[in-house]
Parts: structure tokens; sequence; C-alpha cells
């Protein structure tokens, strides 16, 4: 299997690859309060990031498919950081190990190297698909913006006139990841309380 494929296997699962770390979180859970609530504000703060990144990118954040960007997003959360979505995802995954205290630290740390692994790869596809793409703006949009470490101030080109977000489109978007979070709590609560 080729770099290509590889880095494409991994785009088209990714919405797969969480569930074993999730599972074994779960199974393993042993909360206590402050890790609990500590975990709930970093799964919250992850999610967040993922929705604020949904409302602007549009539902295509859930093709499985093949690599692909009708435009060149660099409004809202974009504007600080290339891969928000995927930002929040190590979030939400180290947030969701946080509330858990499962396997204490190291299933945390073994799912955040894991999945800036992975997304590090997928990125590295889009980009070359973006590159194609976008040329010159991508160009310049990757010199000023991170890959996942976001700025502290936001990157303002004039090419984010008109993009604006959909919040209404975010929410039924992210109907899945929103069920997602709440059947993985609410299953660590009950670990917690037997």
């Amino acid at each position: 299997m080729s770099m290509g494929d590889f880095r494409q296997r991994l785009f088209q699962y990714r919405g797969y690859t969480p569930i074993p770390f999730l599972l074994v979180m779960v199974a393993f859970a042993m909360p206590l309060l402050p890790t609990f609530v500590l975990g709930v504000v970093v799964l919250a703060i992850g999610e967040f990031t993922r929705f604020w990144g949904v409302a602007y990118a549009g539902p295509l954040t859930r093709v499985t498919g093949g690599v692909g960007a009708p435009s060149l997003v660099v409004a809202g959360p974009f504007s600080f950081v290339r891969n928000p979505l995927y930002v929040g995802n190590i979030l939400m995954y180290v947030g969701i190990g946080i509330m858990a205290g499962a396997l204490n630290p190291w299933l945390v740390i073994a799912a955040a190297v894991y999945f800036i692994f992975q997304y590090s790869m997928i990125v590295s596809l889009e980009e070359e698909f973006l590159d194609k793409q976008f040329g010159e703006a991508y160009t310049e949009y990757r010199k000023n913006v991170p890959r996942f470490m976001p700025r502290l101030t936001p990157w303002t080109p004039g090419s984010q006139a008109g993009q604006l977000p959909d919040w209404n489109g975010a929410i039924r978007s992210e109907k899945r990841t929103f069920q997602a979070i709440a059947l993985v709590s609410l299953l660590i609560v009950v670990r917690w309380i037997w």
C-alpha cells in the first residue's frame, strides 16, 4: 500500500477510528469529580471548536469518499488555525479520556499521540489537494495560518468576504456528534455510579 493509499484510508475511516479508544475509555472508566469536571471543560472546548468550524465549512466535513473542497474557507476559526475540526476532535477525545480517568494517564496520552499522527497524515493529503485546487491563495493562507497550533489573532485576508457561518446547518451536521458525546458521557457516568 502506498503512502497516498494509506492516507486516503485514514481519511475514509476517520469517523470510525475513535471507536476502539472510546470503548476502552468507557470499559475502564474510573472517574473522579475533579478530573471529570476538567474533562467536561476540555470536551466542551473541543466540540465548540469543531462546531464553529462546521458552521463555516458546511456539511462537506462529513464526506468520507475522496478529499475535496469547493472553496477555500479562511474565515471564523479557519482564520486562527487551518484545521479547527481536527483540533476540536483531538480535544474532544482527550477530554473524554480525562473524564473517564481510564488507565490514567496512559490511555489519554496514547489517544492524543494516535490522533495527532492520524490527522497529520490526513492533513498532508488534504494539503496536496488544496495546493493543486487553490494554488497561490492556499500558499498565502498556509504561510499565515498554522496547521494545528492556533494563532493568537485572526488572519484577515480580503478573501474572507462573504464567508459567513451557517449555524442551523452546523446543528444539523453535528447531530451525530452531539449524540455520540451524550452517549459516551452517559456511559462514563453509569460506570462511575456502579
